[in-house]
């Protein structure tokens, strides 16, 4: 829990209600199948929402961490680095997210074959 309030509140749980959403449709699908493939086009954009919504949270991240840079002249390297991977989480999550919800389309067209 302590990555989501670290990699961005705004950013992290928008991506995961992105994730808890496609999920919930992945598992309405298998059960109650998508006969008109509705389901499936809203997984689709849903994830592929939350891949780019992590993105921008990491170069908004990065456009304030470069400002704050170039403000002190001097950074420790420590502190870059801290920066770097806070900025990194919110991209990641929004990757694992895409991940998931891939493999569930995946599974739900071997499922309907």
């Amino acid at each position: 829990m302590n990555f989501l309030s670290e990699g961005g509140p705004l950013f992290m749980y928008t991506i995961l209600l992105c994730l808890l959403v496609c999920v919930a449709l992945i598992i309405k699908a298998f059960l109650k199948g998508d006969a008109n493939d509705k389901t499936r086009k809203l997984i689709k954009h849903v994830s592929l929402f939350a891949l780019i919504w992590g993105f921008l949270g990491f170069m908004i991240g990065m456009i304030g961490a470069l400002d704050a840079i170039v403000i002190a002249y001097d950074i420790a390297t420590p502190v870059l680095a801290a920066g770097l991977k806070i900025g990194m989480l919110s991209p990641t999550f929004g990757m694992v997210a895409f991940l998931i919800a891939r493999l569930g389309l995946i599974g739900l067209t071997l499922k309907e074959k």
